[in-house]
C-alpha cells in the first residue's frame, strides 16, 4: 500500500492589474501628432456645432417661446447633426474603419445623447438653482459636457 498523497494546487502568481498598457497608450497618444490634430479639428467642429445650438436655442427661446429645457433638446438635435457630418467626413475621417454611416451615426447619436443628459441636468441648476440667465447657462453646460463628446467619439462613435 502507498502513502496517501496530498494534490496541492500549484502556487499561481500573484496578478495584479496593470495601469502600464493604458499609461503607455496615453503617453503615446500625446506625444502623436496626429491625435492633437483631431483634436483641433473636433474643437473647431465643437465650435461650429456651438454657434448652431446657440442660434437654434436662442430662437426658440426668444422668437417661438419655447420653455428653455425643450429649447435645449432642439438645439442639440441641430448641432447633433452638424456635428456629425463635420467629424465623419474631417476630424475623424482616417478613423471611422469600414463602418457603415448609419452604424456610426447611432454611435455618435448615443455619445451625444450621454452629453444631452449632463447638459440638461447643469442647465436646470445654473437657471433655477443659480438662477443665470438661460442663454448663458447654456453655454457654460454646453462647455462643461464637451469632453464626454470628444471622448466619447473618439474612442467608440468613430472606431
Amino acid at each position: 500500500m502507498e502513502p496517501p498523497t496530498t494534490k496541492t494546487k500549484p502556487e499561481r502568481p500573484l496578478v495584479v492589474p496593470s495601469t502600464s498598457f493604458s499609461a503607455e497608450r496615453a503617453r503615446l497618444a500625446l506625444r502623436s501628432r496626429h491625435h492633437w490634430e483631431q483634436l483641433v479639428k473636433f474643437g473647431m467642429v465643437g465650435a461650429s456645432g456651438f454657434v448652431v445650438n446657440f442660434a437654434v436655442y436662442t430662437l426658440c427661446l426668444r422668437v417661438l417661446g419655447i420653455h428653455y429645457l425643450p429649447a435645449a433638446v432642439v438645439a442639440f438635435a441641430f448641432a447633433v447633426g452638424n456635428n456629425f457630418l463635420w467629424n465623419r467626413v474631417w476630424t475623424f475621417r482616417h478613423d471611422r474603419g469600414d463602418r457603415h454611416v448609419a452604424h456610426q451615426g447611432l454611435r455618435f447619436l448615443t455619445v451625444a445623447t450621454a452629453a444631452l443628459v449632463p447638459n440638461l441636468v447643469l442647465l436646470r441648476i445654473f437657471v433655477e438653482g443659480v438662477g443665470l440667465g438661460k442663454i448663458t447657462a447654456q453655454v457654460i453646460a454646453v462647455v462643461l459636457v464637451t469632453p464626454i463628446s470628444f471622448l466619447g467619439n473618439k474612442l467608440w462613435s468613430f472606431r
